[in-house]
């Protein structure tokens, strides 16, 4: 499976912020989406999810040779501040979530076996969302992403605000999980970006530049990148 954009653009009124994007996502890869703070990331992430209308350009899933559409099924987000029904306890949100998507989710578990797999104290599934800490807010909303398994992960800086424990936990969580998806992670943070992912693309004035990191040593690569993201101040 491939994710395959082609030339899309988004402009905020005389703003340009996503100037050309082509690009080609395959299957199996975390791809790091690195970017200074302002870049576009998560305005091209709202492209790609149908949140907002690009203003051009258009993107695809190709499987066997064969290009499709990219259906609202097809596209787990996380975002940067996680977004959970508050009134809700984790059980309450859990159940619903499966409720409603009772015809997509294959071999449904119980929900305690979710839970189990997030590492969710028995203690804190009964509590209302409100009372959660962000980094639990933040496992509930991949743990909804897990069940309903899409083929392209869209991940807007998710680990950055969390302690280092749940952070480590979320890291291991996503390297289980890439093979049969396309995960693209976004992050303005390099180290970050280097530990995680399997490859590095960079944004930068719009538009997207792969990095080739297997080539380069540790240092040459940072070097490289923080040059290339330096450009902009003088663009």
């Amino acid at each position: 499976m491939k994710f395959i954009i082609e030339h899309l653009t988004k402009n905020f009124e005389k703003k340009e912020v996503l100037k050309d994007i082509n690009f080609t996502f395959e299957e199996g890869k975390i791809y790091g989406l690195l970017g200074r703070n302002g870049a576009g990331k998560t305005t091209l992430f709202n492209c790609l999810n149908k949140d907002i209308k690009s203003d051009g350009g258009a993107f695809y899933i190709e499987e066997n040779g064969v290009r499709r559409d990219v259906k609202a099924e097809d596209i787990g987000y996380v975002l940067s501040t996680p977004t959970v029904p508050e009134f809700l306890t984790g059980r309450e949100f859990l159940k619903f979530f499966m409720d409603i998507n009772r015809s997509s989710v294959k071999d449904p578990k119980p929900l305690d076996y979710y839970f189990d797999y997030m590492s969710i104290d028995p203690d804190d599934r009964d509590k209302l969302l409100k009372d959660y800490s962000h980094g639990m807010k933040n496992k509930m909303q991949m743990l909804i992403n897990i069940i309903a398994k899409p083929n392209i992960l869209l991940l807007d800086e998710p680990l950055t605000s969390l302690d280092v424990v749940v952070a480590e936990e979320m890291k291991q969580l996503l390297r289980s999980l890439k093979q049969e998806r396309i995960t693209i992670f976004s992050t303005h943070i390099m180290d970050l970006a280097l530990d995680l992912c399997d490859e590095i693309v960079l944004l930068s004035h719009g538009e997207l530049e792969s990095v080739e990191k297997s080539n380069l040593d540790n240092q040459e690569f940072k070097a490289k990148i923080i040059a290339a993201l330096r450009e902009e101040d003088n663009a």
